[in-house]
């Protein structure tokens, strides 16, 4: 690990040297690239740094614990050989967290989909306060969202809603998300008091740029028309909704929210470039995913991943078997999730060391 740590603090100091080369600082794509692995590479090579001074301390430290004639000043030097093995262990179990692959994306702002599953209006209304809850959760991070599309049921429902969350690290925490989640309750349609199960799949993408995924022109059919309210009347004379059909995939997005034709078509290329990174992503990673469980590919989607059921007023989540009661169910769907996601980063950084054979 040492020799590779060290080849990394070569490559920092090349990169900062590259810094003040002309040739670099007159390209902004090349300087921009420059500076992203140099911030990338930083707070590995301090922490590197910070571990040879410990090091040489500790050394000293045990030097002075073996040859030293004072009693006293022995004693000392014992103590603080205790406390720098003790620290020098912390820093070398941080540089090993850090020399884990970094997800290119987890720094990405997201585009979240909801969509109501089985349960009819309970699972819409269910959808709409999953939604209120990350939009809740956002605003706890300084982060902030932007609807994009949503397919309403006129009574405080969402069938679909898609919305963007901006902010740095976004999708390393709400990319634990993604899934199926389960509502029990009686619903407030219910007469006789039976408790119904419904569900609400929730999807994370990292947002991309164009220039991260190209998607041609001739890949992709655009259709306009005119865009629907609640119960499917139309709202507007001109036509402004956009459909985007990806030939190659077949993935189909549409846009109706914005006043202009533009923006709807902006906001649901912005959707399907998003969608192709997914995917292409799950492709990519079908490999590890088949060996380790994986927050980020498609496969998970499909799995229930977290049980809302108010008769116990608890919540649990079946990927690491926690359940939380009362007023903190309550907090949580106020946007208090950074518990649960906590404990998932944990163990999906547990599950990484381990893929990488650096948890010995």
């Amino acid at each position: 690990m040492l020799e590779k740590l060290a080849g990394i603090e070569a490559r920092y100091e090349e990169l900062n040297t590259l810094m003040s080369d002309p040739a670099v600082t007159g390209d902004y794509n090349r300087l921009r690239q420059v500076g992203q692995e140099r911030s990338e590479l930083e707070p590995i090579v301090e922490a590197f740094r910070h571990f040879k001074v410990v090091q040489q301390e500790l050394e000293g430290a045990r030097g002075l614990a073996e040859t030293s004639d004072d009693a006293e000043m022995a004693a000392m030097a014992r103590e603080e050989v205790t406390q720098l093995e003790q620290q020098s262990h912390e820093i070398e179990a941080q540089l090993t967290r850090l020399l884990l692959p970094h997800d290119p994306a987890d720094d990405k702002n997201v585009i979240v989909e909801i969509r109501a599953g089985t349960g009819g209006e309970e699972a819409a209304l269910f959808a709409a306060e999953l939604y209120r809850m990350y939009t809740r959760y956002a605003e706890t991070r300084g982060w902030t969202t932007e609807m994009l599309s949503a397919n309403d049921t006129g009574i405080g429902g969402f069938k679909e809603v898609i919305f963007l969350v901006k902010g740095k690290g976004a999708y390393s925490r709400l990319k634990f998300e993604s899934g199926v989640h389960r509502v029990q309750r009686v619903p407030v349609t219910e007469s006789s008091g039976r408790i119904h199960t419904s569900t609400a799949t929730v999807v994370v993408l990292p947002e991309v740029e164009d220039v991260e995924v190209h998607i041609p022109e001739k890949d992709i059919e655009i259709e306009v028309y005119r865009s629907a309210g609640a119960g499917g009347q139309n709202v507007q004379k001109n036509s402004t909704a956009v459909r985007i059909r990806h030939l190659p995939t077949g993935i189909v997005v549409q846009c109706q929210d914005e006043r202009s034709q533009l923006q709807n078509r902006l906001r649901a290329m912005s959707i399907l470039r998003a969608r192709l990174y997914d995917l292409e992503r799950a492709q990519q990673n079908q490999e590890i995913t088949d060996a380790r469980h994986s927050q980020v590919g498609s496969a998970e989607r499909s799995e229930k991943i977290r049980t809302y059921n108010f008769p116990q007023a608890r919540i649990t989540d079946h990927r690491i078997d926690k359940s939380v009661f009362g007023p903190r169910m309550t907090s949580m769907l106020d946007g208090d999730l950074d518990e649960i996601i906590d404990e998932l980063a944990t163990r999906d950084q547990a599950e990484r060391l381990q893929a990488a054979g650096l948890d010995g």
